[in-house]
């Protein structure tokens, strides 16, 4: 069934609408869109506000509280128009929260003032939902692309084809960043310009000789910085300004020429004085002009297209294919969060046959104690992908291998992943063996209460799954879960003998019984 036949199957189970909030360092954005009935949508509303999110920190290390406070008013007039809609809010922060050291208090005063959920994205991450985005709006996807976005805090470089991720990269050279280090003054000093100019080559040179490795057919430009300065370029072609920008394509000398206005225009007054110059971005738009032309000559760029669609885009088509999902068990192999992480398992050459046998296990005793556990899909996936990659830290050392789990998980670039996914998955993983979870654990302690009772039951689960493989040899052919008042009876098939599986399960229980308050009992039939 392909993505369209799935939508229409599932179109009453969800919402006509749905809202996509992109927290950016500049900017913040909002879309609603109408799901339509071929698996695409229309855009029917669009929200912006210039909140600088990371103006006036030191190297944005913390949202200062004037930011916050912009922050949250934006997202309560953004969170109003989405409810106007009946429509379900995705919210992702990008560069300026994921590096703030008090992001978790920005979240949580976003989410007491309008009930929304941010989701925090890594920055490789935030590229791939930009490519997602970009896809819906240009007729590249049989095409392998350079992918380019500048944002306020970082500029993400991506190479795809068809709808995926090839190579990927994230700098923090956005165009506030720079702006904030180098041009603090209204007057522009050569000096300055040339520190700049420094500061980029540097970041670029090692991305830029990994990204010339890889032949593309089209060179893409998303985002606001992008977009005003495709802007300009319609001005100095003596074209109408201010309209449809999406596919319009420009060229390395068109670029160099309007960068020459703009750097001879030594105040942000001057400026103004540009043809198709946004008057909000006359402060920052010599970095963000800086590191274009940069890109253009490190990545050997002859044209650009510009796409009208990023990232907020790509959360609605990421989302929708997620929603779509859910519930079947059987899309493996077109779910990109899946194919990251058995890439993952590769990486650490983890025992794929102990791993699929887990995996096994713990989705069929999730599946049979689901009056138990009271969990849903999402809570399912969870477990699955940590059963995958419970035993990855044996790369690094059978000692505390546990513990190396949680760190490479943790850390590693997962696709289609929050970095608060990451944390729950890597936390099941970690407690697959020796000590129950407790909160001077440090992973464990940075959650919330709900995630650390998450945490406990699918570990609960996966420690019992990972005993009934003890000897790795798949001996365990079937398990039937029965739910008495005071006890849950496992009743084991076993293709040999399963002495040490028994015995490793009895080991492994008290979690298990501690959360869910009945005694495991073991019998063979």
């Amino acid at each position: 069934m392909n993505f369209a036949s799935r939508l229409i199957s599932q179109r009453k189970k969800t919402n006509t609408f749905l809202a996509a909030i992109d927290i950016g360092t500049n900017s913040f954005h909002l879309v609603v869109v109408e799901i339509l009935a071929d698996g695409k949508f229309k855009i029917i509303d669009r929200a912006k506000e210039n909140v600088r999110l990371g103006h006036g920190g030191k190297d944005m290390k913390l949202i200062s509280p004037d930011a916050m406070q912009r922050g949250v008013a934006a997202l309560k007039r953004f969170a109003g128009i989405a409810h106007s809609f009946n429509a379900p809010v995705r919210a992702v922060a990008t560069s300026a929260v994921r590096e703030a050291l008090n992001q978790a208090e920005f979240v949580k005063r976003i989410h007491d003032a309008t009930g929304i959920d941010v989701e925090i994205v890594s920055g490789i991450e935030e590229a791939r939902l930009i490519y997602l985005g970009i896809l819906q709006a240009l007729p590249v996807f049989d095409h392998p692309i350079l992918m380019i976005d500048i944002g306020g805090g970082s500029v993400e470089y991506l190479i795809g084809k068809r709808g995926e991720a090839l190579l990927s990269n994230s700098l923090k050279l956005g165009h506030l960043r720079l702006t904030q280090r180098f041009f603090a003054s209204d007057t522009l000093r050569e000096k300055d310009i040339e520190a700049c100019r420094e500061h980029i080559r540097g970041f670029l040179s090692t991305m830029s000789r990994e990204m010339r490795r890889y032949q593309y057919d089209f060179a893409i430009g998303s985002s606001g910085t992008i977009q005003n300065i495709a802007n300009m370029i319609k001005g100095q072609r003596g074209e109408i300004l201010n309209t449809q920008l999406n596919n319009f394509s420009f060229t390395k000398d068109e670029l160099s020429e309007v960068v020459k206005l703009i750097l001879k225009a030594k105040t942000p007054k001057e400026r103004l004085k540009i043809r198709g110059l946004d008057p909000r971005r006359a402060d920052v738009i010599v970095a963000g002009a800086m590191v274009l032309e940069e890109s253009f000559k490190a990545l050997r760029i002859k044209r650009l297209t510009v796409s009208e669609f990023a990232l907020r885009e790509g959360i609605i088509y990421d989302y929708l294919q997620n929603r779509i999902y859910q519930g079947d068990h059987a899309h493996h192999l077109a779910n990109i969060r899946y194919k990251s992480v058995l890439r993952l398992s590769e990486l650490f050459h983890n025992d794929a046959k102990h791993a699929e046998h887990t995996v096994r296990i713990a989705l069929s005793l999730f599946d049979q104690l689901k009056s138990l556990h009271k969990l849903g899909e999402r809570e399912r996936e969870f477990l699955e992908y940590a059963a995958i990659l419970h035993e990855i830290g044996f790369f690094v050392s059978h000692a505390q291998h546990h513990r190396h789990s949680y760190y490479l998980i943790r850390n590693s670039e997962l696709s289609g992943f929050t970095d608060h996914e990451k944390e729950i998955i890597a936390n099941v993983a970690r407690y697959h063996r020796k000590s129950h979870p407790k909160t001077k654990h440090e992973g464990f302690a940075s959650l919330t209460a709900k995630d650390q009772a998450l945490v406990r039951k699918l570990s609960g689960l996966l420690r019992i799954a990972d005993g009934l493989d003890r000897t790795h040899k798949g001996v365990i052919t079937n398990v039937k879960c029965k739910i008495e008042p005071r006890k849950v009876i496992l009743k084991l098939r076993a293709s040999t003998n399963l002495e040490l599986e028994m015995w490793a399960v009895n080991m492994k229980k008290g979690l298990f019984e501690e959360v869910f308050h009945k005694q495991i009992i073991l019998k063979s039939y």
